[in-house]
């Protein structure tokens, strides 16, 4: 079977890629360097902290590998950013960061199909994303977004695996994961004991982005019994 150039070209980069990383020894290592700080709060923000001035570039980074291979939280880096460089400073690089990531998710999926995506993340969490995602588009990526307890990976992935557009997939992901990243910086940089206040906060989006839900699918039904009828 004749492989397309194109075919060739996708597996020709991710070989190069993951070539460089296993046998190249300062990839290796500041990959799993960078991995192995991802304990706690303290221990990320003690990392970044290290390198200087090429402290926002590992930051960014360190969002970046989380978001697509990393099972770890999100808010380790965003709290981190946000006692580092202030709640707004932080907010900006952990939600520019969180986007590229959510950004190349989508991509992998888009460009490598199913199964790449499945390697990343899991056949289950794509499967529970993927009906709900094809019937509400990118509504349903601004409410994933909101619920404080739906991962962003497999989000991002299954939303590569749709027709929907990345025009339309970004701008829902920014819109979504904004008021999460402001809350956890915020809570972060001011507050004594963040994890309450964020804890509270993000109820609030929950609930309210489970009142959203329950309206689409209801308007979507009216929508459907309408059609019968007529």
């Amino acid at each position: 079977m004749k492989l397309k150039r194109s075919t060739i070209i996708k597996i020709a980069v991710l070989i190069v890629v993951v070539s460089a990383f296993i046998f190249i020894k300062p990839l290796n290592e500041g990959l799993r360097n960078m991995t192995s700080a991802f304990k706690s709060v303290d221990s990320v923000r003690d990392y970044i902290k290290s390198f200087g001035v090429w402290a926002v570039l590992i930051s960014f980074m360190m969002m970046i590998l989380q978001s697509v291979a990393a099972p770890i939280p999100a808010f380790f880096i965003t709290f981190s950013n946000a006692i580092i460089w202030g709640w707004w400073r932080g907010a900006i690089l952990s939600w520019t960061s969180a986007m590229a990531g959510a950004a190349l998710c989508f991509y992998i999926s888009r460009i490598y199909g199913r199964g790449a995506a499945e390697k990343f993340t899991s056949k289950l969490a794509l499967e529970d994303v993927d009906i709900f995602f094809e019937k509400y588009g990118k509504n349903a990526i601004l409410v994933a977004r909101l619920l404080p307890f739906v991962p962003f990976d497999p989000i991002s992935y299954a939303a590569g695996l749709t027709a929907m557009s990345f025009k339309d997939f970004f701008i829902a992901t920014g819109l979504g994961q904004l008021p999460a990243t402001i809350v956890y910086s915020y809570a972060a940089a001011t507050s004594s004991n963040p994890s309450t206040f964020v804890k509270g906060l993000l109820i609030l989006f929950g609930v309210s982005a489970l009142a959203y839900t329950i309206k689409l699918i209801w308007t979507d039904k009216n929508k459907s019994k309408t059609k019968e009828v007529n």
